[in-house]
């Protein structure tokens, strides 16, 4: 068994499954829905039943996470004796990143002897999410704590992200977008093709007109990536959906159809704290390749 704990946040929309299967600690982010908060706890029935309300009508709030919250946690962890590697989404998507730091740096004065690393991944939900399962697969396999960090921060802009979202009236509530352009973008059914770049945001690669054109885009996107890397076969594909279950198939299927010697291809729920600000109908699919292209 290792010396050191990988541990995360909620946000790296893991199922709560895989979590609990390789001990892997996490803390939740929140959400309020109307005046009921609730943590994000990572399972896919919370996750489904999220994106029902969504679809009726309720509007998520989220918040993040404060300094005292991150000490308490750092402090449960270390607490184990064990050295710990922290992994969290990308500063720039985050003021928790932040308050993760200034209580990290505070808990490490409390426990010199013991090592906490907190990264910054430049990765986002399942991105960030296929970051760890790769670092606790290598911890899992042997490989020393320093090890795993610069596995960790050699590959990790080479997790790709792409994402489409349905309504830009979520963007628009999230400042992303403004009024003016969520009313036009409506009226011409006009959808996004969004990216995270190496500096850790989300981008806009292009602005397409229908739900079919945005897929094909994205599809296109991933198949591009992958006649870039010397060898797809056995590679990890994760797809991650909002309420929109059959668009994923079938951008599973476009990749198959490709790449038919890939590896296995996951199609899961979207996390509440990404979806709350891009709604029902975000698609989003990650992998590693060569490095991040908005093409």
């Amino acid at each position: 068994m290792a010396d050191y704990l990988i541990a995360t946040s909620s946000t790296s929309d893991l199922p709560r499954t895989w979590l609990e299967a390789h001990q892997i600690p996490f803390i939740p982010y929140t959400y309020t829905i109307g005046d009921q908060l609730f943590e994000d706890d990572c399972r896919e029935e919370s996750r489904a039943a999220v994106y029902a309300g969504m679809r009726k009508g309720d509007r998520l709030k989220t918040s993040m996470i404060n300094e005292y919250v991150y000490y308490d946690f750092f402090k449960e962890l270390l607490d184990t004796g064990k050295d710990v590697i922290f992994l969290d989404m990308s500063q720039k998507m985050s003021v928790s990143f932040v308050n993760a730091n200034k209580a990290a740096e505070e808990i490490r004065k409390e426990y010199p002897k013991q090592k906490l690393y907190v990264m910054d991944t430049l990765c986002i939900s399942g991105g960030l999410g296929l970051l760890v399962e790769h670092m606790v697969e290598r911890m899992e396999a042997g490989l020393s704590y320093d090890e795993v960090i610069a596995w960790g921060e050699e590959n990790k802009l080479k997790i790709a992200h792409r994402f489409t979202v349905d309504d830009l009236n979520y963007l628009k509530a999230g400042g992303r977008v403004s009024n003016a352009a969520a009313l036009v973008g409506s009226m011409l059914n006009i959808k996004p093709v969004l990216y995270v770049p190496d500096r850790g945001t989300l981008d806009v690669a292009k602005k397409v007109r229908g739900r079919k054109t945005a897929l094909k885009a994205i599809l296109d996107g991933i198949l591009h990536d992958l006649s870039q890397v010397e060898n797809v076969t056995g590679l990890r594909i994760h797809i991650l959906q909002a309420d929109c279950v059959t668009d994923a198939e079938t951008v599973r299927d476009g990749i198959l159809e490709a790449y038919p010697q890939v590896g296995k291809i996951t199609i899961t729920s979207l996390g509440v704290v990404i979806g709350a600000h891009c709604g029902p109908g975000l698609l989003t699919v990650f992998y590693l390749c060569n490095g991040r292209n908005p093409e």
